[in-house]
This record gives C-alpha cells, structure tokens and sequence, in this order.
C-alpha cells in the first residue's frame, strides 16, 4: 500500500525508511532507491565497465529487496545494499567467465559439422553429471547450491531465504562445491569459476 509522500522524506534515517519499507510503504522504498541506486551504480560500472549490465545487476538488487521485504533481515542498509552489488558483480564475472568457458570448448573440440548435436551431447552429459551429484548432497546443502551456482542469488540473499546464518549458508556451500567437483571432474576445465569460488 502506497503511503502519502511526506514532506522531510529525504532527511529520514535509512533504519525508519527500512522498517516502513518492510511494512509496505512504496514512497519509503522509492526514497532508499533515489538514494542508493546511482552510488551502487558507479561500483557495478566501475568494475564492469558496461552500463546497461551495471543497470540491471542494480535494478535486480532494489527488485529483490522489495520482493523479500518481509523477510529479510538488515541490520544495516547501506552495508547489505554495497555487499549484495559486490555479491553480483562477482557473480556475473562468474557466469560470463563459464559462458565463454563453455563457447571455447565447442568451437576447440567439435567440429564443424557436428557441432549442434555434439554440442548437445556435451550440455547433456554435464546435466546428467549434475543431477547425479546433486543427488548426494543433504536437502539444505542441496537448496543453497541450488540458489548459488544454479539461480545465481548472493549469501546474504540464500541466508535470509533459508533462515540460515551466512556462515552456515558458506559451510553448506563449501560442503556442496567439494563433492561437485568430484562429479563434475570431467567438466572443471569448463566450470572451474562456477565450482571453486565461494562469493
């Protein structure tokens, strides 16, 4: 529900525009947004040097913050707004990094002519070899490296989503990434910045 603007918004706290924001109020989450958005802008751009990238890892941070609203727990805005960019930045070096990983081996290793089903083969195989990994892992192990490596969300995001403490969240993340790499053996020349980096 959207709350009148109020007069002297700008000059509230970050803590009262958080606690109404997690209340509901649109005009307290527009104001963090007004705020923080063009400082946590310039760290993703400074990093990635593309603006339109920088934009959405930006916008997808303050969608995920209204989304989760009321779950979340932040102790302090502006600490959690600067580690959750940092989180995505990283992530998105990651996943670029495994994306081009991937590119390099088919055109190095297929041919031509074979390249679309020996492409799939491949994308088959590395599913297969997966899902058989993920099969010896705890349910919660499985769910945090589920929503690290396979949905891309940050620590901090998993911890509240799991009700779990960031340093569980790391243990469950380290337990999982060291039985993947076993599964995954065949893969880590591919894989290696999605299976050995924690953040």
């Amino acid at each position: 529900m959207k709350s009148a603007a109020l007069p002297n918004d700008a000059s509230r706290p970050d803590a009262v525009l958080l606690e109404a924001m997690q209340a509901g109020d649109e005009t307290a989450f527009e104001e963090l947004y007004k705020r923080y958005s063009y400082q946590l802008f310039n760290v993703a751009y400074g990093k990635l040097k593309n603006r339109e990238v920088a934009e959405e890892l930006v916008q997808d941070l303050f969608e995920n913050l209204w989304s989760k609203r009321s779950d979340a727990h932040i102790q302090q805005l502006s600490h959690y707004l600067f580690s959750a960019i940092r989180y995505r930045i990283i992530n998105y070096i990651k996943s670029k990094k495994v994306r081009t990983s991937y590119e390099l081996f088919c055109r190095l290793n297929l041919s031509d002519a074979d390249t679309g089903t020996e492409a799939a083969v491949a994308l088959n195989d590395l599913n297969e070899a997966l899902a058989a990994g993920m099969q010896h892992l705890s349910e919660k192990t499985q769910e945090v490296f589920r929503l690290s490596r396979l949905e891309q969300y940050t620590i901090p995001e998993i911890s509240a989503r799991v009700n779990l403490s960031e340093k569980t969240v790391e243990y469950h993340l380290r337990k999982s990434l060291k039985l993947m790499r076993h599964y995954l053996r065949n893969f880590l020349p591919l894989l290696w910045p999605f299976l050995f980096f924690i953040k």
